[in-house]
């Protein structure tokens, strides 16, 4: 596995009060990357989590990794469904 990180991708927090939750990676830098849920973490306030605190996961959501670098607004809803997607059940 290597060590690349992409915008779009699912993974999930290793450590901390949020440790065991899926997230989807909105920005990246240098040791560091910005999370969102869609619930606990908005869009608009990303979570801050050095890289070895989440583990990645080999997904990622094509079409929001494109609003992404589009730089078109992605919601809320976008992130929950998407990881609602990927975890098979209708709540995150």
């Amino acid at each position: 596995m290597n060590n690349e990180y992409s915008l779009g991708q699912i993974v999930f927090s290793k450590c901390g009060r949020d440790q065991g939750r899926p997230f989807i990676i909105v920005s990246i830098e240098e040791e560091y990357v910005y999370l969102v849920d869609g619930a606990l973490r908005k869009v608009d306030s990303p979570k801050l989590k050095k890289k070895k605190h989440i583990q990645r996961t080999l997904t990622t959501v094509e079409w929001i990794k494109q609003k992404i670098i589009e730089e078109n607004r992605i919601t809320n809803s976008d992130v929950r469904r998407a990881l609602e997607e990927y975890l098979g059940q209708s709540s995150v």
